[in-house]
């Protein structure tokens, strides 16, 4: 069969979940038994995220071959257990600079390089690029941004050419919103109109049409905005509020989004998928009625921020029938006066990764609060270096341990930068990514919660580590560092036997949780929280 190519634009508001739908229409397609993968083409011209502030742009997730992307890809990878690569990412920043490169080197001799043809022949080269790699039946391509923004218009010009060179083994799929306004009472669609009516002077007329909504739509509205839009009534789905992102895909398939697809594409449906294992997960979720509660300590107050570690929490809820309450605690604001109070009725801590000072301070207090009185602790990435540091500073009697990224001076650095990244002056893209080996102690609790694994793989994003100068004090003393990367004997996790939990990891264990394959160091961790509850 010949690659179909399903791209994904958005109108009238930001944030109306594009991702979701994505990965959902990728869920039931790949659950047909068709080969899919889902790509994201963000308009903005930073190479990838890395460099940019959660609180702008959310969590910046990490591929395993060590691409910084969106976070949409996670909810790739976590509804639909794909492994996405560095060409599932693509920015305007990428493509202008692959061609300036190309422009440099004297590929374009003699030509005058434009949006058309250059920049947009470049992007239809990277929509095109997954395909080129692996035999794919379905590639997905969400396009940032909303119909409208200045930024994303080569992208639109790029899938307009395209459409018309595939044919039918193309279809546009437009996510719009439907606001309710409660002072008159009515739902409007007008915004929709307006944003197909841009899509269309685009030259793209979508195939079908997915309304945002906090309430149920109508059939007579429904029929309203096809007739208005160009859209068959059926090609009209709406996807409104729900308990959980993860009962979008079931809401799809009632409607019959994959269906459409098929049928626009010219392949015959058949019967629709059953989803049992992911109809399991939901029964699971619903049925769990006693909830844990685990803290967030960290600094970054928007949701989206963590959203790999809270899905990662909430997939172990599930499988350990609890249901999983993530509150954010400001480590800004904890001091040793107040720390009892903000980690009161907490039932275990994930101390949360990041980059820079702020907020360090109450993220070791947090740590040694956990550890002296055996409240359950998860330290990621940054938060593992902070159970280091909070260990050596009132275990090693190291009063001024530190880590050389916020105390270049300290004398005890018992987290130092990475050789490697010591001559490194840019940024971006240029700290230890991806996925790299990490060997497990025998006996430890990190091994039996991998099940007994010797070695795994696990994906990261840092450019300080453990000091292998302070490593035979600290296992002395009890803070054992239970995984090691074989290759170049960096510190992976540390634990401490004694404590109930009590489990650091450079790494990112999140990046890998899925709906279906919950990570094991989360499952383990929520057991310990729930102990005997």
């Amino acid at each position: 069969m010949e690659t179909k190519y399903i791209f994904i634009t958005g109108g009238v508001a930001s944030s109306l979940g594009k991702g979701i739908i994505s990965a959902s229409l990728g869920k039931l397609l790949q659950a047909r038994g068709y080969k899919i993968t889902i790509q994201k083409f963000d308009p903005y011209i930073n190479i990838d995220p890395g460099t940019l502030n959660p609180y702008e742009h959310g969590e910046c997730y990490v591929t395993a071959d060590g691409q910084e992307t969106d976070l949409d890809l996670g909810h790739y990878e976590r509804f639909t257990g794909i492994r996405t690569t560095r060409d599932n990412s693509v920015t305007t920043g990428k493509i202008y600079l692959s061609v300036i490169e190309r422009e440099r080197r004297g590929d374009y001799l003699g030509k005058t390089i434009q949006v058309v043809p250059h920049i947009t022949d470049e992007i239809k080269r990277r929509i095109r690029l997954n395909a080129s790699k692996e035999p794919f039946d379905f590639v997905i391509t969400e396009i940032g941004g909303t119909i409208g923004d200045i930024e994303g218009q080569p992208f639109l010009e790029a899938i307009r050419q395209l459409r018309w060179e595939l044919g039918r083994n193309a279809l546009n799929i437009h996510l719009t919103y439907v606001p309710y306004l409660s002072a008159a009472g009515e739902l409007k669609t007008k915004p929709t109109q307006t944003s197909v009516k841009q899509l269309q002077g685009l030259g793209i007329q979508p195939e079908v049409l997915v309304l945002r909504t906090e309430h149920d739509l109508s059939d007579d509205l429904r029929a309203k905005v096809a007739h208005f839009c160009n859209v068959e009534v059926e090609a009209v789905i709406q996807s409104q509020d729900l308990s959980s992102i993860y009962e979008v895909p079931l809401n799809m398939l009632r409607q019959g989004l994959d269906a459409i697809c098929l049928k626009k594409m010219g392949i015959e449906p058949g019967p629709p998928p059953e989803l049992k294992d992911w109809r399991s997960f939901l029964e699971r979720r619903r049925n769990a009625l006693n909830v844990l509660t685990i803290g967030l300590v960290g600094k970054y107050s928007l949701q989206d921020a963590y959203k790999s570690i809270t899905e990662s929490l909430t997939h172990a809820g599930v499988y350990r029938d609890r249901k999983v309450k993530a509150v954010f605690i400001n480590s800004e604001e904890i001091t040793a006066d107040n720390v009892a109070d903000r980690l009161e009725g907490l039932d275990g801590i994930v101390i949360c990764p990041g980059f820079g000072h702020r907020g360090i301070e109450g993220k070791i207090i947090a740590a040694g609060y956990a550890r002296t009185r055996d409240l359950p602790a998860f330290g990621i990435c940054l938060g593992m270096q902070m159970m280091v540091i909070e260990y050596s500073r009132n275990v090693l009697g190291l009063k001024d341990a530190d880590s050389m990224e916020m105390n270049p001076v300290t004398p005890h650095n018992v987290i130092d930068m990475m050789e490697e990244q010591k001559n490194i002056t840019n940024l971006g893209g240029t700290m230890r990514l991806g996925a790299y080996n990490c060997r497990l102690a025998e006996g430890s609790k990190a091994r039996a919660a991998y099940g007994g694994a010797d070695l795994v793989s696990e994906r990261h994003r840092h450019r300080y580590e453990v000091n292998n100068h302070f490593r035979d004090a600290l296992e002395a003393s009890g803070m054992k560092c239970v995984g090691i990367n074989p290759e170049n004997d960096l510190v992976e996790i540390v634990e401490v036997p004694s404590h109930r939990w009590y489990i650091g990891t450079q790494f990112h264990p999140e990046y890998s949780s899925t709906v279906l394959c919950p990570h094991p160091l989360f499952m383990d961790f929520i057991k310990a929280c729930a102990g005997n509850d």
